[in-house]
Formats: structure tokens, sequence, C-alpha cells
């Protein structure tokens, strides 16, 4: 069995040493008019490096940019389409974090890259593979108001979805081997499982030679799992901290794709027992029969301290090394 660490998705942009302060004193210079966008950038640019090596450094194997340019998941998406404008502050599902929520005036028309610059200037910068995260079509649309353009949720993320499949193809064009899709938001709304699947079947043609990832969290999957290992997507990513009995599901049926174990929890600074997390994974891989196993935060680590973050990331390579057993 192969066991590939990767991180989940976002990071913690500021952390307690002076360097770590950097990108914050930056984006306050800027707004102060004390320095220009390109001095901002690289700042940026800094900071994603700094987390790069944090990743690595604590052995992941598939990392990200750590979503650092990010204001939130939904707006900095939508901020690149017209049709759209960005209206005020909503909690993002029950986290302590805020989404910018866009409103819908019009037809939406994406107009031009959105990931791409971010994943090339990490790549570039990365020992390891790089993995561009992309909030999904339904998610998107979710946390949207319509005030014109379209009739329905339904109706705008089909829309969204057929935009981002140029997205996709631009990832997978400057190199990208793993994309994660990320739609939380169809826990909240199993009715929709249908429309979920025909939004993703798109996004997954068009990815060439890359892995999709479909990734859930912040809900319970274990009334959904038959229905989400049917989606178009190589590895499906799982948040087991929010489903008490998916890990005894999983034991029990197995899988139709890879999974991805999100068995670290990404929202509490709590750090959990190596040892306990290896037996719980060797339960849930009872009746798994593929080659890998990806192991995980269950969300984003934007949500804890620095070092915590990093901490939990190093965790999961000690619950690998207890996995694989003596050389």
């Amino acid at each position: 069995m192969n066991f590939v660490v990767q991180n989940h998705s976002s990071y913690p942009r500021v952390g307690d040493r002076p360097g770590q302060q950097r990108l914050r004193r930056a984006v306050a210079a800027r707004k102060r008019g004390e320095i220009d966008d390109a001095e901002l950038q690289a700042a940026e640019r800094a900071q994603i490096d700094d987390i790069l090596h944090e990743q690595e450094g604590a052995g992941i194997d598939v990392v990200t940019d750590g979503q650092i340019r990010w204001c939130d998941p939904i707006s900095h998406v939508l901020r690149g389409f017209d049709g759209v404008r960005i209206n005020g502050l909503l909690r993002f599902f029950d986290t302590n974090c805020y989404f910018r929520q866009p409103v819908i005036s019009g037809r939406v028309h994406r107009r031009g890259p959105l990931l791409r610059e971010d994943f090339v200037m990490a790549s570039t910068a990365a020992q390891r593979p790089v993995k561009p995260v992309l909030t999904g079509p339904y998610t998107l649309a979710r946390h949207c108001v319509i005030a014109g353009g379209y009739s329905s949720v339904a109706a705008l993320a089909e829309a969204l979805s057929a935009a981002l499949v140029a997205e996709v193809q631009e990832l997978v064009h400057a190199g990208a081997r793993c994309i994660q899709i990320d739609e939380p938001a169809i826990l909240s709304h199993p009715d929709d499982m249908r429309l979920l699947r025909q939004l993703l079947e798109p996004l997954w043609q068009a990815r060439g030679a890359a892995q999709v990832v479909v990734a859930t969290y912040f809900g319970d999957a274990e009334p959904l799992y038959a229905q989400l290992n049917s989606l178009p997507a190589e590895v499906l990513a799982l948040d087991l901290t929010y489903s008490p009995r998916l890990a005894e599901t999983i034991a029990a049926t197995g899988a139709s794709k890879e999974l991805a174990l999100g068995v670290v929890d990404g929202r509490s600074t709590r750090l959990e027992d190596a040892a306990a997390l290896a037996r719980s994974v060797e339960a849930i891989l009872r009746h798994y029969v593929h080659d890998a196993v990806h192991l995980l935060p269950s969300c984003g680590l934007e949500y804890l301290p620095r070092a915590r973050a990093q901490a939990k990331l190093q965790l999961l390579g000690r619950v690998r090394t207890l996995l694989i057993g003596p050389a």
C-alpha cells in the first residue's frame, strides 16, 4: 500500500515569529499607500516560499500554495467573473472565518485564468508536486445571491461549471498533475447529488493526465458515502472528524475509488495521538482494494495557529511511518 501525505488546501498566513508577520505588514502598508502592488506581490511570493518549505520540511508529498493570495474560498474565484459584484461578509459554514458574498447581476463570464499564476509561482519554488485547489461550481453557486441572469442555483452552477472547464485545462497545461475541487456545500443539500455529478463531469473530462480530487468537509458525509463514490473523480477526500460513523462504513463497504482520509482535525489545536490514528486507518482499510490511500487534514489549516498547523502535518508523517512499519 502506498500512503501519500497531502496538505488539504489553505495554510495560516501569519505566525508568531517576526518574519512570519511580513505579509500582514505589507498588506497594511499597501492599504496606507506606502508600497505599491509589486512590493505587495513580492511579500506574497516570499510568504508562499516559506509555507512551501514548511510543508516540505514536515514531510508532505503533495503541497499547496496555502491559498495565501485568497481573500476567501468564494469571492476569490468569482472576482474573476463578469456579471458578479462582491457584497458584504458572511460566516463561512460554522467556522470563525468569513467570505464576501457574490451577487450575480447578469450572465457570468470568466475573464481569464484564476489560479494558473499562483500554481506556476508555487511549482517553481517547490521541491514536491503542487496541488491547485479550486472551489467547485456547486459550492460557489450556493454561496451567491442571484439578483439577475439565472432563475435558480442549479442554472448558475451549470454556467459556472461550463466556465471552469477552461480553468482545469489551463492548470493541466501548466503542469498540474492533481487538481482538488472543493464541494463542501453538497453535504447540506443531499438532494442535489445528481446535479453535482452533472456539474463535475465536464471538469473531470477536462483533466487530461491529471488526477481530480473531489473534497467534502464541514458536514457528515456518511449518509452520502455511496453516492459520493459515484462522482467523476479519481480520488474522494473525506472529513472523518465530522462523521462519527464514516470510518465504520468505509471499513464495512470499501471504496470504489481512491480515498483521501481527513484523519487530522484541521480546526482543532489538539494534537491527536499518532498510534491511535494509525490503528484507525488500518481498520478503515479492511476492505480497501486500491494501491494508494491519501492522508491529509480534514480541511484547510487556516483555522489554526501557524506552529500548530505545521505540527498537524508532521503528525500525518508519523502516522504514515507507523502504517508502513519497520523497513
